[in-house]
This record gives C-alpha cells, structure tokens and sequence, in this order.
C-alpha cells in the first residue's frame, strides 16, 4: 500500500484482521447489506500542490453568495470583534479534547473557567458547565434533567413556542428516554399559561420548558410561573437567546431552576450552521444532575491561583447505563470564542449591542408595515425579531427567491399557509441596508 496519509500498512490490517478471526475486509463487512456498500470509485482527483489545492478551495469559497441577513430563528448575525479569532488562535489554548491534565492545560481550564463564570452570570444562575453541542441538544438536555431529579415523574411540559427544530431534538430525546413530552399550546403568539397551570394541578409533572424570547420573536411574561412549577414540586426551564439576556430578565429573576439555549448570538460566526455552542447553567441542588464538566479555580503547592477540572459525572465513564448523559466534549474552542467576546464586550457592550439590534428591527419592522405588504401578528413586545404576515401579490416563495437573487436573506417563513414571516436585525443592518431592502421588497412584491 502507498497511500501517504493511510496509516495502516496491508500487513498491519492483516495482523488485525486475523486477532478477530476475519480472513479478509469483505468478510468483515458482508453483513452489511449490497445496496448500502458504495461499489463505484470515490471521485477523488489525483495529487495535487500545494498551490493547486488553495486555488481549488478558493474557488468553490467564491461560489458562495454572501447575502445581508435579515434572518435569525436561532441563528444570528452579530459581530465579531476582529481580536477574537487572534486570541483564538494562540498556541496556550490549543490543546486537545478534554483537559484532564491540568499541569499542562492551564490556557484551556482557565478559559472554560471564564466561560461558566460569566454564563452564570448571565442567566443568573449558580453554576454553569462546560458547554453543551449545541442549543437543541442543551434543550433536551435540560429536559433530561428535569425527569432525573423527579425521579419517578416522567412527564415533561413544553411550550409549542419553542423553535421547530429545538422541539424535533427533544422530542427524539423524550421517545427514547421514556419521557411523556407535552406541548403546551399557544396563544396569540406566547405560552398559555392557563394551560400549564391545569397540566401542573395533575401533579405528575417533572419539569416545564418555556423560551425567551419565542421562536416568533415574543417576548414573553413569566411571572408567577417559577412559584405554580415549585408549588407542585415541578423545575422550570427558560431557553433563551443568550444575547438577548443583556438587557432582558434573566432565567435567574423569573426563579428559573434550569437556563439554556445557544450561544452563538455571543460573538460566533453563523458559519452556514456551525459550529455553534449550547449553554446549560443551574442552580447548585442540581449540581450532580447537570451533564458535561466543571472547572474551577484552587491553587498549586506554591500558593499560586491554578484551575482544574472539579467534577464531572463519573457515570459517564463506568455506568453509562445510569449516567444523565453521555455527553462528555467540552466545546472548548467555542467556550474560548464567547468568553473572549464577553469579556471585550462587557455588560455596557452587550447593551449596546442588543439597543442598536432593537433600534434597526424596530425601524425594519415599521418600514415593512408601511409598504402596505406586511401586517403585524402578534401584539406582544420584541426585541430583534418579529413575525408579520405577508399580504402582496406575488407569492411568498418567489417573492423570498427574487430577494434572494438580489443579494438578501429575507427572514425566515414560520407558516406557509398564513404567510408568517420571521423577520430580524441586528447592529450590523444599517439604516441604509434596510431602506434598499424595504424598497426592493416594495418593487418585488
């Protein structure tokens, strides 16, 4: 064999291959089924330079249309200061997977320190882990949570409000986790809290799941809802864009005992999707129920200040059967990005951040309106996202891929049949960039 890059040479594979009793690498996979084996050649083109591969990479990078975004649903174009990827990049965060060596991983412990210290913060929480995924999975997660520290209950609440594609991910979590998912309705574009008053009087409750602001950009009213969970001895969890709680009310105010949802809105790129960070903090009674790891701050045999790794669910390692969670990874290199972008932006700079976000969805919104196209939904107050319902001629779907042609992401369509759009904005739509995309709305439409 004299593939460069392979690492296993024929007599290496052989060897291996006659320890398990298997005479060839076709007979290790025959139970694999023909249709689902690939039987063509990989079309991959032969070696190339250095120099011709960049060109190569160059080139389908360019294919890629970089449109102004007025989109968000989870995903949100905020800025990232240009130092971020600089610090980023130093050789004393890079190390890899998990820091279990600590003489040897201060860089890594001391950020994911930084990390969980300012996301508590944030939420208003006592504890924070050492990131989750993604904000689905720290969703389900959550859930997860919730029916272990229940114990026997096993039925979870969740707002229909939620993002669509946050609800598939718990809902794959609760089918095969035995937990009975309810969703709670909504009305007029918030939860109904009546409803999950009567859902919580039945007492078999573990936990309820409600979002902040809600996928259609609402901002809800929470109050009174912490103490009805805790009458019923129920936990209440608020997903929440990350961002957002610079100026809102935290998980922590409203007497959340679970905060989570993404982080990305915390200096990450959108990245076509990715990598993003999910955040998951808690109060200290549930400490041992959490998933992931925690770093905390002690000191070395010479008094000096050092970080370690302090606990983590050893479960996960020697009974996995039992463990709350196999999530093990720590998104250190993403933890690195948002405790970089927090500690530059400061509280006063996420408030700002989050004023001109207001600021420019707030003038977008109006503007839309205007037009005499769009209509609002909902009565309830916003912060950077808002749902209209579109009302020109020309259909949703082609009016979105005219817009599209002309260099602009135009939000984000919630319901097809009622012409629901999800708009949003940030600090990095100008005043400029919304008229020159209201004015082409206007000609499309």
């Amino acid at each position: 064999m004299s593939y460069k890059y392979f690492p296993h040479t024929e007599q290496d594979i052989s060897e291996m291959l006659k320890v398990i009793g298997v005479g060839s690498l076709d007979e290790l996979y025959a139970e694999v089924p023909e249709e689902l084996k690939f039987a063509r050649e990989l079309n991959i083109p032969s070696e190339k330079s250095e120099i011709e591969v960049r060109e190569i990479i160059e080139g389908m990078a360019a294919r890629n249309k970089q449109l102004v975004c007025f989109a968000g649903c989870g995903t949100y174009n905020h800025y990232t200061p240009s130092v971020i990827p600089y610090i980023a990049s130093r050789s004393e965060f890079s190390t890899s997977y998990t820091p279990y060596q600590a003489e040897i991983s201060q860089g890594t412990l001391q950020y994911i320190f930084e990390y969980q210290s300012m996301m508590a913060e944030l939420t208003g929480m006592e504890i924070s882990n050492a990131s989750m995924y993604d904000g689905a999975t720290a969703t389900a997660e959550a859930m997860m949570m919730c029916v272990a520290a229940a114990k026997k209950r096993r039925k979870v609440l969740i707002s229909a409000t939620f993002n669509p594609a946050v609800l598939q991910v718990v809902r794959t979590y609760a089918k095969y986790h035995g937990v009975d998912l309810v969703e709670v309705p909504a009305k007029n574009g918030a939860t109904d809290k009546a409803a999950i008053e009567t859902l919580l009087a039945a007492g078999d409750v573990a936990g309820v799941m409600v979002a902040q602001p809600n996928y259609y950009g609402c901002i809800e009213d929470f109050s009174g809802l912490a103490d009805a969970c805790h009458a019923q001895k129920s936990l209440l969890v608020i997903n929440s864009v990350a961002s957002a709680l610079g100026v809102l009310k935290s998980p922590g105010e409203w007497g959340a005992d679970i905060a989570c949802g993404d982080a990305q809105s915390l200096g990450i790129p959108m990245g076509y999707g990715g990598p993003y960070i999910g955040y998951l903090c808690t109060n200290s009674a549930l400490i041992r129920k959490m998933p992931g790891r925690l770093v905390g701050a002690t000191t070395d045999a010479e008094g000096k200040r050092c970080f370690v790794l302090t606990m983590q669910a050893r479960e996960q390692h020697i009974r996995r059967e039992k463990a709350t969670s196999n999530i093990c990874t720590a998104q250190g290199f993403m933890c690195l990005y948002v405790a970089s972008y927090l500690s530059l932006m400061g509280p006063k700079g996420l408030h700002k951040v989050n004023s001109l976000s207001y600021e420019a969805a707030h003038y977008l919104h109006d503007a839309l309106v205007d037009t005499g196209l769009f209509e609002d939904v909902y009565e309830s107050p916003y912060l950077n996202e808002f749902t209209l319902r579109y009302t020109g001629a020309t259909p949703l779907h082609e009016l979105r891929k005219q817009l599209t042609a002309e260099g602009y992401l135009a939000g984000v369509v919630a319901d097809e049949k009622e012409q629901l759009v999800i708009f949003a904005a940030t600090e990095q739509n100008s005043k400029t960039q919304i008229d020159a995309f209201v004015a082409t709305v206007s000609q499309r439409a």
